[in-house]
Parts: C-alpha cells; structure tokens; sequence
C-alpha cells in the first residue's frame, strides 16, 4: 500500500531517509539537518513536494519523495521522483512497481513528465525504471549548491 506520510511517521521517514543517504544508492551523503527540513516541509504544504509511506502487509518498509516543477520543454508540469527507498529485505517484491502503479493512476494524468536520477552503478533500480517505461535523457545535469 502506498500512502501520503503524516506527522506520525516522522521518525520512520528520518530513519528511512537516513538508510537511503547511506547505502550507496546516492552519489554523497547529506546532513540529517536537511532531513529534518524536508519532514517539516511536507508537514506544511504539498505544493512543491510531497511525501509517501510505503507499507507491507501493514509495516511502513519504505518511503518516496516527489516534487512539483514547471518545464517549458516538458510543455507542462514536471514531478521528480526525488527519492524512492525500500528496506533491502524488501526489494524484489514487486513494492517498486506497486509505487509506479500509484503514480500511474495519481500523479500521472495532471503532469507533462516524470523525471528522476540515478546512478550509473545503481543496476536494481535502473532496470526497475527502465520496466516503467524511464529513459535515459543526454543530458549532463550541474548544480550550484547555495546552502551547506
């Protein structure tokens, strides 16, 4: 089942989001201040980002993070799938898929594209993506970091 998160799950999402940063599926490591902000906007509004609890059979196993844009290539709006994570005793179990299927049937109608990164030795989740329909886009992507 997936769920939009609530005030309850913020110490699961921290511990998640934790997990996620550091299990090799992100090029660096992120200070858990960023962590915490990121719970605290999504307490506050969804109009940028929004936040989904994962579960099984009732127990939360994993998160994703999704936020809004506007892209004039797109010709429309854009959501990213920020972040996608699901304990490693659960991966392989369809659970991935299952979140596609949700924003298949949520998210997609109302937006011109889905976006999302990954890395290069990331196998798992590329060919999950790839099932779903993801290319791969040749573009190198820059970043200016103003906060630190």
């Amino acid at each position: 089942m997936i769920r939009e998160i609530t005030k309850a799950d913020r110490n699961t999402y921290l511990l998640f989001a934790q997990a996620f940063y550091s299990l090799g599926a992100v090029a660096h490591p992120i200070p858990r201040r960023h962590l915490v902000a990121t719970f605290d906007h999504l307490m506050e509004t969804d109009t940028y980002a929004k936040g989904y609890i994962i579960e099984q059979n009732g127990k939360s196993v994993g998160y994703a993070l999704t936020a809004k844009t506007f892209s004039q290539e797109a010709g429309g709006f854009v959501v990213w799938i920020e972040e996608l994570f699901i304990l490693p005793e659960y991966r392989g179990k369809g659970l991935g898929s299952e979140f596609f299927a949700y924003v298949k049937q949520h998210i997609e109608p109302t937006v011109a594209r889905i976006r999302l990164e990954v890395t290069e030795d990331n196998r798992g989740a590329i060919d999950l993506y790839q099932k779903q329909g993801f290319e791969f886009l040749p573009y190198q992507q820059m970043i200016k970091d103003l906060l630190r």
